[in-house]
């Protein structure tokens, strides 16, 4: 999987020197060096432009990799929501999206997710694109608000869907959350309101659609 990757990487990514600027800021704040792939982020900017998705909402924010591919894919009109735990990460993040030019156009909640998501079913939001990066565990929770949140068609996408291949490979090396992942992959592909599919590109993408 990771020659794969590589592979895919060297062929459609080009050198980004802002996102480069992201990943070394994540570094020089002590954070985990968990963004996104190169790829994987490209990937997030074509789904929201090719869907024309104008609301977004992402849950794990991190240093602002993957919301700065995801800002990149809508125009002037959108909005990204970031949900993230931790200030110190919701603040690196907001730093880096208006170094890119969507500081006007993103705004951050924080504390834990689910409680955040709560508050937003409360308050009547809707979303057209979610993005879920967060703790492996509550993916399923994160899920059933994603559906509960979203516009008719929405997209619903999810990271680290393989879990460094441990869900498919005996031979991979077992991961704390390897059965999170089993357990939400077979959610999504059996959901009675998706449409899915699990794209095997930087640790596995599930892509879903709320049907209308």
């Amino acid at each position: 999987m990771k020659e794969i990757n590589g592979y895919i990487d060297s062929v459609f990514y080009k050198k980004d020197d802002l996102l480069e600027e992201v990943l070394t800021s994540i570094k020089e704040n002590g954070m985990r060096s968990i963004s996104v792939s190169p790829s994987t982020g490209k990937l997030l900017t074509m789904l929201v432009s090719m869907t024309k998705a104008v609301t977004i909402l992402e849950i794990g924010a991190l240093g602002g990799y993957s919301g700065i591919c995801l800002a990149r894919g809508f125009g002037k009109d959108g909005r990204l929501t970031s949900l993230e735990l931790e200030e110190k990460f919701a603040q690196l993040s907001k730093n880096n999206l208006t170094k890119a030019g969507f500081g006007n156009q993103v705004t951050y909640i924080t504390g834990p997710a689910l409680e955040s998501l709560e508050n937003l079913s409360k308050e009547g939001k809707r979303f057209d694109l979610f993005f879920i990066d967060a703790d492996k565990e509550n993916y399923e929770n994160y899920l059933e608000y994603c559906i509960r949140l979203a516009e008719p068609g929405a997209l619903i996408i999810a990271d680290n869907a393989l879990a460094g291949g441990s869900v498919a490979e005996p031979s991979a090396r077992i991961r704390r959350y390897t059965d999170s992942m089993k357990a939400f992959n077979k959610k999504v592909a059996n959901h009675p309101q998706l449409e899915s599919m699990l794209l095997p590109i930087g640790d596995g993408l599930t892509v879903s659609r709320v049907k209308e």
